[in-house]
């Protein structure tokens, strides 16, 4: 769960940073949904498999709270570019 979570962390930062303009916004914030709805299949993997109830949890709320850090760091970076465009 570890790897994954830094993988994400990356993963926001590399877009944080490369974001330029609403479609990037959008981009970002659709890569966020994405890598929700991939980690909400591995917690549905590792329940099918008997992991305990916390460990899918856990990585459920991770889902969740990786989702909602990228969306607002894609609402930044738009509110951002909307300041600075003329």
């Amino acid at each position: 769960m570890k790897k994954i979570f830094a993988v994400a962390s990356a993963a926001v930062l590399g877009l944080s940073i490369a974001a330029c303009d609403g479609p990037q916004e959008e981009a970002m914030e659709d890569q966020g949904e994405q890598m929700e709805s991939n980690m909400d299949m591995q917690a549905e993997q590792m329940e099918e498999a008997g992991a305990p109830e916390a460990q899918v949890e856990a990585m459920e709320d991770q889902a969740d709270t990786m989702e909602d850090t990228m969306e607002e760091q894609a609402d930044t970076v738009g509110e951002e570019m909307d300041g600075n465009e003329m």
